[in-house]
């Protein structure tokens, strides 16, 4: 793909300055950047190295000097890293996954298929499922029994959709992406020991060792539009009603989302987190990497979880939680700096025992 200078700044709603008919072929790190490259150095700091390579063009930031830098030309968005997420998609080169149906690819004959539906090699796609119009299913992906793909989504390899998983428009999964699978529920036929522990924070009282016995999944999950998620996660169907996960999620990798969880519109979760079972996350909530809510509990809108921070209590909305056991940031932090102090203060009590006390030992 290339594109001239002006091309690109009209397509991502940016200022082009010097001269834009210069014809950019990539995007590249200003170190390395070449002739035909489009230097990516969206701060001061990234646009030192633009002399260490050739580029003639560079997006830069609205108030660069772009003529100090020595470049023929520039593109000087407001907020250079929103910009990026336009310009990465105007010039991503897809993954060469051919257009139509491969002759290898399985397709129940109940399967509705919609306009224009790529099917990679390998694929099986299951008895009334439906697929959207335009939608791009990668090599060796399954698509299960009455499994519905709203319009335009874009299934990378192997990616699998169980039984009865409906999702919207332009869904976007990365490869290994598991959803629709059982979730992890088990019962005992008396109270379990790990049951009375939890009632009595640490107690198992007289609990005997019992065999587990499986919970099915009648549920499915169901997918708002514009969601995108990261390789390898799993998503796991409800137990009774659907697991959710709303409009304009996006999920990264890794990631563990258990049976009937609710997530709202615009959530961000970031790789390794796990969302236990039951539990309801509100909109605009970010979970850092590897954080954990345990089930059952409600997290309201617009919090935020900082890395590894394991919440196992309910948190009302707006609040930045951190640590583990999780509690406000705030509290987190006077928390680990009085924490630090400890060695301090014993060594300040020991010389006033001493003191007081007139004793030779510091005990």
């Amino acid at each position: 793909m290339r594109y001239t200078v002006a091309e690109i700044a009209d397509a991502i709603g940016a200022e082009a300055v010097g001269d834009t008919s210069i014809v950019i072929s990539a995007l590249a790190e200003p170190g390395s950047a070449g002739p035909d490259d489009l230097a990516m150095a969206s701060t001061a700091k990234y646009a030192e190295s633009l002399a260490n390579g050739s580029a003639q063009a560079a997006m830069l930031w609205a108030e660069a000097d772009w003529q100090a830098l020595g470049l023929k030309a520039a593109i000087l968005p407001q907020r250079p890293r929103y910009a990026m997420s336009h310009l990465t998609t105007m010039m991503d080169p897809g993954q060469g996954f051919d257009a139509g149906i491969h002759p290898s690819a399985i397709i129940d004959p109940t399967a509705r298929i919609g306009a224009d539906v790529s099917i990679g090699a390998g694929a099986v796609i299951g008895a009334d499922a439906t697929i959207g119009a335009g939608s791009v299913i990668g090599p060796l992906c399954f698509i299960g029994w009455k499994a519905s793909l709203g319009e335009r989504a874009f299934l990378r390899e192997h990616v699998s959709i169980g039984a009865r998983v409906d999702i919207g428009a332009r869904f976007v999964s990365h490869p290994g992406v598991r959803i629709g699978g059982d979730g992890f529920s088990f019962v005992t036929p008396e109270k379990s020991g790990v049951e009375t522990a939890r009632e009595s924070l640490g107690e198992q009282g007289e609990a005997q060792g019992q065999a587990w016995a499986r919970i099915a999944s009648l549920g499915g999950v169901l997918i708002g539009d514009d969601v995108e998620v990261g390789a390898n996660t799993t998503i796991d169907n409800g137990t009774i009603r659907a697991t959710r996960i709303g409009d304009r999620t996006k999920i990264d990798s890794l990631v563990q989302i258990g049976h009937n969880a609710v997530l709202g519109n615009d959530v961000l979760v970031c790789a390794q987190a796990g969302v236990a079972g039951s539990a309801t996350i509100g909109n605009f909530v970010v979970l850092g990497g590897q954080s954990g809510i345990a089930d059952n509990l409600s997290i309201g809108d617009r919090v935020v979880v900082g890395g590894a921070s394991v919440i196992l209590s309910s948190v009302s909305a707006g609040k930045v939680m951190l640590g583990y056991p999780a509690t406000e940031m705030k509290t987190q932090i006077n928390s680990y700096k009085a924490l630090r102090r400890l060695p301090r203060y014993v060594a300040d009590i020991a010389a006033l025992k001493k003191a007081v006390f007139k004793s030779g030992s510091s005990d």
